[in-house]
């Protein structure tokens, strides 16, 4: 099968989840079917309100069939995202949901920070950080925002709780590639993508 159908069977998992996780019952729409869904899998889960960042929670190690993970980090970035109240009934036609497939995360090796730099390649590279019990991640799609790399690396190392100018030889990094699908536009808000 072609990527855009297993496109279309990861967004709809999510729409699904997201109207069950509200309580409003399964669509009429028959569910696409895929044979990818049962195989184990990793996806962020972004929400996104009027171009607005509304919740984003993904696993970055594939532990449980792709349906599954999707369905729970649907749910998570709807309802347990700390950076935002839950989601209500209200803003369903206005949410728009986005699904990315990680690859297995591969270790970026570097010899410094400056070396790092030039290793990263924008636009392309999911990344992790991880320096002792604090880890972060960025999804390629950050780059969009965050096209410098000395920017990108400052800005992951803040949510993984360090200042900007940390550094540490014993941070480890490690980088994946995504596969994005996303709605063409929230359903009933009438906008354009």
């Amino acid at each position: 099968m072609a990527p855009t159908e297993l496109g279309a069977a990861l967004v709809q998992t999510a729409r699904t989840a997201l109207r069950l996780g509200l309580g409003l019952g399964f669509p009429g729409a028959e569910p696409v079917r895929h044979p990818a869904l049962g195989e184990p899998g990793a996806t962020f889960v972004t929400l996104t309100q009027h171009g607005e960042l509304r919740g984003c929670i993904g696993t970055l190690e594939a532990h449980r069939p792709l349906k599954l993970d999707v369905e729970q980090n649907t749910l998570a970035a709807a309802f347990h995202d700390p950076r935002f109240v839950p989601l209500v009934v209200g803003e369903l036609e206005v949410t728009r949901i986005e699904v990315s497939l990680l690859t297995a995360p591969a270790p970026l090796p570097f010899v410094d920070e400056p070396d790092l730099l030039q290793r990263l390649s924008p636009g392309v590279d999911g990344v992790v950080l991880a320096w002792r019990s604090r880890r972060a991640t960025f999804l390629p799609q950050v780059w969009d925002s965050l096209p410098d790399p000395r920017d990108f690396l400052a800005a992951l190392k803040h949510k993984a709780g360090l200042a900007a100018n940390f550094w540490s030889d014993d941070i480890r990094m490690s980088r994946y590639a995504v596969s994005k699908f996303k709605e063409p536009a929230a359903p009933g808000s009438g906008a354009q993508s």
